[in-house]
This record gives structure tokens, sequence and C-alpha cells, in this order.
């Protein structure tokens, strides 16, 4: 669709393009950054401020202490944290090292840690300690050599930082015990690199910045390689578009944005933290967003303009009884993002907050954001949006042709400067999902109107969406069918009210012996929550084709 018959539909001043060339890397936004907003604070955690100056100083030392141990431009290091202001520091500390971050969900299993540690060869990790048990049971099978392990309070001064720590170990008891020998606390990684220099790297907008991973329908997890310039051009595509309600917060006010998505989703690395470091925003780090009392509790304290999150937290926000002790009134832009936005909830959201929710759409794999809905639009839409600047999105037939009747539907392919590079050390792969003309073949099928509104009406994937995170049926497959017991089993996406899709597992026996108890904690052991089946079922047999493949359709259609 090279007409781009979209632009239309944009907002007075958005532009058609941008110029992602505006910066080399991502260091010289974040550098810019440090020096334009020095005295702003950058992020607030637990009553906390951390200043532009503060996060440049601290990553400067860290990126220092990280070449000290000897990695070579291009190495990859892990971090495994939650929303804490160590991660910001790493991310920009492993970045002007002229290192690649990895991206690792705090939530997994032994299994799962090892496999990406293994599969992106990182050599250096940053964890949290509440997880570093988790590493203790894989490290020795990958190649993992340096450990820096941060704690809770790290960076909220001796009294305060000493009192987190006890209450986080002692009172609730949130970090079992873990032996990592040689390991260094990050604080003393901090010092180490304030002795030292950093070695400024050059580097260009073609490098890798992160390793971002997802599942793929083969259900091995793949790292979308993501160039310093995807990211640039997501962050400023993405300022482009809120514009038109970002200008309205007053000069004299700080924007600021509530970070209660993980940054180690692709989703807030880019629309909260590298966003906010473009425009000399403040982050409010929300650490556990399931904590819904806790939640409403810090965004009582805050003034923010800027929400970006997934359905099933708006919903349970809305719903809560505490609601109205938060002031929404200053709320400029609510994006949706992840999963599918719930009418009922868009509805009651912009009711309760006078803000409606923009719903956008994108995958790793397109650093994240390709389309979303106009922020001035008072109207929930029901669609996925239009196409950011400079993006071109259109539909394709099995055969790879583009589908041009009107409200026929087509797998939705993308092409823009924020499209991944490929897959990490997966050619084959990366040949699957992109066509010779440059889009990336996203598995999700759509229809697009005479407005250029685009609507997700199926997935080619049998990939299940909870909350916001891809489950894909071959791994889980793939871990039950290990399981004692188990002579087949098939998995399948429910509707949940709760997440938008729920596993569900449909087990044929091998004894008899197999429990759905015996089941369950087999899954706790091997896979990260939300990945776990909600439904079991047991069966005498799996539907299958006469060639043998199982009918996952007639799973999902017997409830």
């Amino acid at each position: 669709m090279t007409d781009r018959i979209w632009l239309k539909s944009y907002p007075p001043g958005v532009p058609a393009d941008i110029d992602p060339g505006q910066y080399p890397s991502l260091v010289a936004l974040m550098e810019e950054a440090f020096r334009t907003h020095a005295h702003k604070a950058a992020y607030s955690f637990m009553g906390k401020e951390i200043t532009y100056a503060q996060t440049d100083s601290l990553s400067s030392a860290f990126a220092a202490y990280l070449q000290s141990l000897g990695l070579a431009k291009g190495d990859r290091v892990a971090l495994m944290m939650p929303n804490v202001p160590q991660y910001p520091v790493a991310v920009a500390a492993v970045l002007r090292a002229g290192y690649v971050v990895v991206n690792v969900n705090p939530l997994y299993t032994p299994r799962e840690l090892e496999h990406q540690l293994r599969d992106s060869g990182a050599r250096a990790m940053v964890i949290l300690e509440n997880f570093a048990t988790t590493l203790q049971a894989c490290i020795s099978s990958t190649p993992v050599k340096h450990v820096v392990v941060c704690a809770m309070g790290d960076q909220l001064g001796l009294l305060k930082g000493a009192l987190v720590n006890y209450v986080v170990r002692n009172v609730k008891k949130l970090v079992p015990a873990w032996s990592l020998p040689g390991s260094v606390r990050f604080n003393d990684a901090i010092a180490r690199g304030t002795r030292g220099t950093l070695k400024r790297p050059d580097i260009k907008p073609d490098e890798i910045a992160l390793l971002q991973y997802t599942g793929g329908t083969t259900g091995v997890s793949k790292g979308a390689m993501l160039l310093h310039r995807n990211v640039i051009a997501n962050v400023l595509q993405s300022e482009a578009w809120n514009a038109p309600v970002m200008e309205r917060v007053p000069a004299n006010e700080q924007p600021t944005s509530i970070c209660a998505l993980p940054l180690y989703h692709i989703f807030a690395f880019t629309v909260n933290m590298m966003l906010s470091m473009r425009t000399g925003g403040k982050t409010i780090l929300i650490p556990n967003p399931r904590d819904l009392p806790a939640v409403l509790k810090e965004l009582s304290k805050q003034r923010f303009h800027s929400f970006p999150a997934v359905n099933t937290l708006f919903n349970g926000l809305a719903n809560h009884p505490e609601f109205d002790t938060v002031d929404w009134s200053h709320l400029k832009v609510s994006v949706g993002g992840g999963m599918a936005v719930q009418s009922a909830v868009a509805k009651l959201w912009l009711e309760k907050t006078g803000c409606p929710i923009c719903e956008g759409y994108g995958l790793s794999e397109t650093s994240p954001s390709a389309s979303c809905n106009p922020v001035t639009s008072k109207d929930f839409t029901g669609t996925i949006g239009v196409p950011l600047p400079s993006t071109f999105m259109k539909l394709l037939d099995d055969d790879g042709k583009e589908v041009t009747a009107p409200g026929s539907p087509g797998e939705i392919a993308i092409k823009g400067p924020q499209v991944m590079a490929g897959y990490w050390q997966r050619p084959e792969e990366t040949a699957k999902v992109m066509t010779d003309d440059g889009y990336f073949k996203t598995g999700d099928v759509g229809v697009v109107d005479e407005r250029g509104f685009f609507r997700i009406v199926d997935r080619k994937k049998d990939m299940v969406l909870v909350s916001g995170f891809n489950v894909y049926p071959n791994e889980v497959e793939e871990v039950v069918a290990t399981c004692p017991g188990v002579l087949e089993c098939a998995v399948v996406g429910v509707p949940d009210d709760k997440t938008g899709e729920a596993v569900k597992l449909v087990v044929v026996r091998k004894t008899p012996d197999l429990t759905e108890a015996k089941l369950r904690e087999f899954c706790r052991e091997n896979l990260t929550g939300y990945k776990q089946p909600r439904v079991i079922e047991f069966r005498e047999e799996l539907p299958k084709t006469p060639v043998g493949k199982i009918l996952r359709r007639e799973l999902r259609d017997k409830k």
C-alpha cells in the first residue's frame, strides 16, 4: 500500500515521515538528555528521585567497570531485573561501553534462562538478588563469566536502602538463598568503575543495540536484532505521534510517564524509558504492577501525563475501589498495547479519567510500535489504528501477493525504519518472515478500511496472548512432553476475562497415576507464570489430520 491512504487520518501537525538519522546511536540520544536535562529527575522509585546527571555518572562508572572485565565490543550483557533504577543505569552503561543489551524476564525458570543465555552468548549478567537462585541453577551450562548482583534498595541511599533490603530479604522473604562465587555487588561495581575511565567506542547506527527475545511458530525463543537506528526511529515515531496531546503539558511541568509495564519488555523499553530520555521526561518506576493498591498509592503522590499499559492493568485499576485517590486530570495519553484492548475497559477508562485509551500495535521485531490510533480521538475504534510516520503496512495472501479488495483479510506485513535486522544467528528463520521488498510478515491476519485503519481478525500462528505476553504452544508442549506419565499433549489459547487469553493444556496419559496436581507442579518448575496452563484437560486421544497433525482448532472449539 504505497499510496499511504492513512495519512489523511493523521491529526494535524503529525508528519508523514521522521528522520531516523537524527542520532548516530542510542548513546548519542541518551548523552544529549544527560547534558540538556542534567538537573531534572530522570526516574522516581519508592519516593527517591534520580536525576539525569546522576544517571549519567552512575552509568559512566558502570560502563567503565564492564570494560575492565575485558569484554570485546559487541559482546552481549544480559539484564534480569524488574523496574528498579539499576535497570536504566545498566542499559545506559552496556550501550555506552559498546556492548549489546539482552533483556531477560526476571520470572524465567532455570530452563528458560539457560536457553536465552546460551543462545545470545552473553558473557556478563546483571541480576536482582531476588532471582539469583535461578541463575545459580543454570550458570554452569552458560557462557556467562561475570555476574553483578543488585539489591532492591541499592539506589535509595544508606538508611532507606538498608531498610528496604532488610524488609525484602527478612520480612517479605523475597530473596531465596543463593551462591554465585565471584559475583560482584552493583554498588561495588560502580565504585570500582569510578576509579577507571570509560573508553568511548565509535558506535554506528547499524550496530545491534539489543537482542529482544521472542517466540516463534517453532516454539524456539529467538533474539530479534534491534539496531541502534531501529530503536531511535521508534522513539522519534512515538514522540511525533504523541505530540498533539503532549504539547498541552504546561511549559513549567516536566512530562511524566508511569512505567508499570516491565522495562525488559520492548514496549516499556522504547515508549517509557527511551522516549522519556528524548523528551527530558520523568519516569515513575513501578516494580510490581500486580500489586494494585501499591500502584495506586504511588500514583496518588504523582502528577503524570502519559500512561502506557495493557488491557488487564487498565481494567484492574479502573475497577479498584481506591481508583479515585489518584488525580487523573493531568493525563494526556493512555496507550494500550501488548494485547487487544476491550471496548468495555476503554469506555470505563474514558469515563473515569477523561483520557481515551489509544490502542496501538507492534511486536518485538518492530521495536515495537508499528501502528496506533490517533491520540486526539475520543472514540474507541476497536482497531489497531493507522501506521506510524515512515511506516508502511499491507495485507498479503498465502502466496505473498498483496490483497487489494476492500475488506478482504490478509497477513499484516510491516516495513519501516523500526523493523529489526533479523533473528540472531537464525538466517533461515529470518528468511521465513522477511519479504524480498523488505516487509516483515507478522503472522496476524487483518483487514483495512478506506481510511487506512487496520483491524486484526485472526492469527496465523497458534500463539496465545496472555496479558500482552506471547506464549508459543510448541514450547509448552515440548516441556510437558518430558513430564513422566505424559503420552502426548497439545496447547491452545482459550478466552479469559482477566488476561484476554489463557493457556489450555490437553493431555493423553501414558500412566493412570498422572494427576492434574503433578502436572501443575511440573509446569511450575519449568515454565514462567504466564506460560503455565490455566485449564488442564485429560483425554483418551487428540484430534488429528489423516497425516497425524494435531487439530488445535478442534481443541479450541471444545471448551
